[in-house]
């Protein structure tokens, strides 16, 4: 159950309400003259005219020609006069080139000359085998089975003691040429050669020896 206040319509607060509502009537009956008294003010100052174009300037004449003057014609100025000159170009005078110049490159120095060795001792008396020989039993089986043969020349050095120094044979087969140095140096002997004051001196000799295939 709800309960609801009510107040009672009396006159005066119906003249309270009458009087209110006629104050805002007679206010916006104030507001809107007002602006409607601006509006028609503002409307009366704009001033509206006519804007009119300005007439053309006139056209003025043109001056007069000027009047004839009896202006001299220009003098005639004659080309300067030809000048012919037939003289020769001067001769062009060329330097020579000097030739050039040569500086020698000095030649290392040569080395100087071996002394020569000094003359061996006249032989006076020739060396004299003592003993030893080849024959045919000194055949190289190897010469042998290859069929080799021919004569090999040995040049050997005899010393003072009568031995050979040394030995170099050519003509035959290598083997052959090594087997005849070997023989003549493990087995020929000699009697020294003496020079011309007896002493005993070296002596060199060559010999020939032939290898004959045995039959």
């Amino acid at each position: 159950m709800s309960y609801t206040d009510t107040k009672e319509m009396t006159p005066a607060r119906m003249w309270s309400i009458a009087i209110v509502v006629l104050i805002h009537v007679i206010i916006g009956y104030a507001l809107v003259k007002s602006g409607y008294e601006v509006v028609k003010k503002v409307a009366a100052d704009l001033n509206t005219f006519d804007v009119k174009d300005e007439p053309p300037p006139p056209v003025e004449p043109p001056p007069p020609p000027p009047p004839d003057q009896n202006v001299p014609p220009p003098p005639v100025v004659s080309p300067p006069p030809i000048v012919n000159t037939n003289q020769a170009p001067p001769p062009v005078v060329t330097q020579p080139t000097p030739p050039p110049v040569f500086v020698p490159t000095p030649e290392p120095p040569r080395p100087a000359p071996p002394p020569p060795p000094p003359p061996k001792p006249m032989v006076a008396t020739k060396a004299v085998l003592r003993g030893g020989s080849i024959s045919d039993e000194d055949y190289p089986p190897a010469a042998v089975r290859n069929e080799e043969s021919g004569t090999a020349v040995a040049t050997f050095t005899i010393g003072t003691d009568g031995k050979v120094a040394s030995c170099n044979a050519s003509g035959a087969s290598a083997s052959l040429d090594a087997e005849t140095c070997k023989l003549i140096i493990r087995r020929f002997r000699f009697k020294a050669a003496l020079d011309a004051n007896g002493q005993p001196i070296a002596e060199t000799r060559t010999q020939r020896v032939t290898w004959r295939l045995p039959k």
